[in-house]
């Protein structure tokens, strides 16, 4: 799997006018709760002129950086027909998404992972959870949520909006096959950005 493309220089941020008011600003000291940045990837994926301004490409997700709330890092992705994440968690961050055009599949595990000192876990029966999310549809997570995204259409790009505070300190990224799941490596914020 690849990584996503920058839509646009990395070193872009770019507010989304209709962000709706939590009370904080992106340099508020306090930080956003769970709500709040699901109340933002909802009012972004709300904001037609800035999906519409993702340049789509046919063989790799984009993305735009975004001012998320209260010191938040957000991100518009932009998921080309049969592309997705693979299995990943956001570390220490919490936070939602919204599709914002399309419908994207995630497959989460419902339980919580050790944080380090590990290579390879057995998954016991009963963990997996999957949920569809069309357009208008998110969710929040916590910690260490462990999912894939996908966008399993075969002929439509779909859009999202995904905010994560504290801003994304790494991204460790899994491989599975049945339930054995696999630390295959470590991302840092230079990696992506």
């Amino acid at each position: 799997m690849s990584s996503p493309r920058p839509a646009v220089p990395t070193a872009a941020a770019v507010p989304s006018p209709s962000t709706p008011d939590t009370g904080g600003s992106a340099t508020s000291s306090t930080a956003p709760t769970v709500a709040e940045l699901m109340d933002f990837v909802r009012g972004t994926a709300r904001d037609e002129a800035l999906i519409a301004s993702l340049p789509l490409d046919p063989e790799g997700r984009t993305w735009i950086r975004l001012d998320g709330p209260g010191g938040s890092e957000a991100w518009l992705i932009g998921w080309p027909p049969g592309t997705g994440t693979g299995w990943h968690d956001h570390a220490d961050s919490f936070g939602a998404f919204t599709t914002a055009a399309g419908s994207l599949k995630e497959h989460s595990l419902a339980v919580r992972l050790p944080t380090d000192g590990w290579k390879t876990l057995e998954l016991t029966d009963g963990v997996d959870r999957s949920r569809e999310l069309a357009t208008g549809q998110g969710r929040a997570f916590g910690q260490n949520h462990v999912h894939e995204v996908l966008n399993e259409s075969e002929a439509a790009h779909a859009v999202s909006v995904h905010a994560y505070y504290p801003p994304l300190p790494r991204i460790r990224r899994f491989s599975r096959t049945g339930a054995v799941l696999r630390l295959e490596q470590t991302e840092r914020p230079e990696d992506w950005q």
